[in-house]
């Protein structure tokens, strides 16, 4: 499975010659990032805020025979069951080898149930700037709880590559709550099926930091 950080919350997912987009933001919506022009089989949209519902800037493929097999959870975007901003959905893909969470903007502790059907997967999208979603230290939090393989952070800001609300917090903050990480100087990353080796559930997931594909040079 190809992951592609697109910016912000949108993420390209491409397996077995298939694609998903997940939270396209409208042009101009989201600072340092350039407009979203891309096609895919599958969009999903997390919440109808603006920097996250685009489906106009999709093209769709039309393809109907597609190897994933989706399931979505609801949340809210806050802490108050919606109150303040709305719901949020999770979706969960699985492409039959690799199975990977996008998050959205999520803003809530997780119902229990829900913390069982995420827990293990290969690959976690997890929002991590705070104000509008969870904060770092939440996020990171919650991934030690979920285990998954990889995690790899979203919805944060850049100062010194520019983009990002300048009211949400960095990826740095998560970086030290977690531990460590390894830093990609490019905008996708290849998951593998989990081998052997790794059947066992990690004791701490891999934090993959990307760069936006449609960073604004």
């Amino acid at each position: 499975m190809k992951v592609i950080w697109i910016g912000h919350a949108c993420f390209k997912i491409e397996s077995k010659g298939a694609s998903i987009l997940f939270d396209p933001y409208e042009d101009g919506s989201v600072p340092g990032l350039d407009p979203v022009r891309e096609e895919a089989d599958l969009v999903f949209v997390s919440h109808e805020h603006f920097d996250h519902n685009a489906r106009k800037n999709v093209s769709l493929s039309g393809k109907t025979a597609l190897p994933f097999c989706v399931k979505t959870l609801d949340t809210y975007h806050d802490d108050r069951q919606g109150a303040l901003r709305g719901p949020n959905r999770i979706t969960i893909v699985d492409d039959g080898s690799v199975k990977l969470a996008h998050l959205g903007d999520l803003g809530c502790e997780l119902e229990p149930e829900q913390m069982e059907e995420l827990t293990g997967l290969d690959v976690v999208l997890v929002p991590i700037g705070g104000f509008y979603t969870i904060d770092a230290s939440q996020a990171a939090s919650l991934v030690k709880r979920l285990k998954p393989r990889y995690v790899i952070p979203m919805h944060f800001r850049d100062d010194g590559l520019g983009f990002g609300f300048d009211v949400i917090g960095c990826v740095e903050d998560f970086v030290q709550a977690m531990g460590s990480a390894a830093f990609q100087e490019a905008s996708a990353v290849e998951i593998g099926p989990s081998g052997a080796e790794e059947k066992e559930i990690p004791a701490e997931p891999q934090v993959l930091v990307l760069e936006p594909a449609n960073l604004s040079r």
